[in-house]
């Protein structure tokens, strides 16, 4: 690699270059050569601060993972002898969750005796799902059966 493209810590084109001759004017001026694009014909180099490089990089990448909304998956619990006030509060709580933007797991795990019934299991989800807005919500995961536990993933409509 005899010969790059150089350019300046402005941002200007200096031209095409021996290496040694760039590494020169880096020492010069108390910059460092850093390579920006190896496959071009000639390769292409920088005349940069490496450290005030790095850390404007990494400062780019906390500011995006900042503005990031993390979804969380919430989880509620009902079982096959739920009662009526008990399913209004498992409402009130996915719709808690839901208006947070997080997504809601409906869980239902059948004991025993009940596992004989997994209609009553799909019965209760479905009450469940049409108590809850259904123009607010978005089923993305149907009922699913798993051994004796039956699970739906929801998440708010946007």
């Amino acid at each position: 690699m005899p010969e790059i493209r150089l350019i300046s810590d402005s941002g200007e084109q200096l031209g095409v270059i021996s290496t040694l001759d760039a590494l020169a004017r880096a020492s010069e001026q108390g910059l460092d050569l850093v390579e920006v694009n190896p496959l071009a014909n000639p390769p292409v180099c920088k005349l940069v601060d490496f450290g005030k490089m790095l850390y404007e990089q990494e400062k780019k990448e906390r500011k995006l993972k900042a503005k990031q909304k993390k979804v969380e998956v919430k989880g509620i619990r009902l079982s096959v002898t739920i009662a009526e006030n008990d399913l209004n509060i498992r409402i009130k709580q996915a719709e808690k969750f839901l208006s947070k933007g997080d997504k809601v797991a409906i869980m239902l795990q059948l004991h025993g005796r009940e596992k004989a019934h997994p209609d009553k299991a799909h019965e209760i989800i479905n009450k469940y799902l049409t108590l809850l807005n259904k123009e607010k919500i978005r089923v993305e995961q149907p009922i699913k059966r798993q051994g004796g536990r039956f699970t739906c993933l929801i998440a708010p409509k946007n």
